[in-house]
């Protein structure tokens, strides 16, 4: 799955406003390693390094297209890897923000990355978790209707691919941490012609997407396109969007 960073940016203010709620409970005064797993095109890692001047600060996504789009003077190192590759030993920040969804078992990953934090390291994880909301669950009611189960059978997941705050909660004690989870939903006000359907372009129907031709692809969107409508109406000032995200913050004594 090709990432596209101009279509993602389309929204930046709105998608950087749970990065920075997470990191406002992040209580590091002054960590020596910084890792911000999933950085995308790295905007809101070089936040990190402002903030944390005296730490060697890294940046890692799957994505070679956002890597290439990195600020290269914000004081980070950017490389392109996969999230389940990360080793976290000796970290005394790990941040992980709107990635973790895209991880299948990634309970389990957490579960490492608890036990390979520093002595005093901070662990910041942050996920959407709109999936039973309109938005997703009309994707996947279409994805498996007729004319398209075929060509999509297994390209996305339920509405389950991330767990319940009490479930991370359990995981994150469990495993010796000092552990603070929570759920906001942000009322966003999208501006633009669709503009529900340009937020999902960015994330989540990237793989429905990359999985048809590109007259299918055209056939798809356009079917979407009249569900999410009827959905998300639009008003005179802007389309509303809620959208809920679970954060978990712990420190590791």
């Amino acid at each position: 799955m090709q990432w596209d960073p101009t279509q993602y940016a389309r929204f930046a203010d709105d998608r950087s406003r749970p990065f920075h709620d997470l990191l406002a409970r992040v209580g590091a005064d002054a960590p020596r390693e910084v890792l911000d797993v999933g950085c995308g095109s790295g905007e809101l890692t070089a936040t990190l390094a402002r903030r944390w001047p005296g730490a060697r600060v890294r940046g890692v996504d799957s994505s070679p297209e956002m890597v290439a789009r990195a600020p290269r003077d914000a004081g980070v190192e950017f490389s392109a890897g996969r999230a389940e590759e990360v080793d976290a030993r000796g970290t005394d920040v790990l941040v992980s923000n709107a990635v973790l969804q895209w991880v299948p078992g990634h309970e389990q990953l957490l579960a490492r990355w608890a036990g390979e934090l520093a002595p005093g390291g901070w662990l910041a994880v942050q996920v959407p978790s709109s999936f039973a909301a309109p938005s997703h669950r009309l994707m996947r009611e279409l994805a498996a209707s007729p004319q398209w189960a075929d060509a999509l059978a297994g390209v996305l997941r339920g509405d389950d691919p991330v767990a319940s705050p009490p479930a991370y909660l359990e995981l994150l004690a469990g495993a010796g941490l000092e552990a603070d989870v929570w759920q906001t939903e942000y009322q966003h006000v999208l501006q633009g012609e669709d503009a529900v359907l340009e937020w999902l372009r960015g994330t989540g129907l990237r793989p429905v997407l990359g999985a048809l031709d590109d007259a299918d692809a055209a056939a798809f969107t356009a079917q979407y396109r009249a569900l999410l409508r009827e959905a998300y109406p639009p008003r005179p000032w802007g389309t509303p969007f809620p959208f809920l995200r679970t954060f978990l913050v712990a420190r590791r004594p």
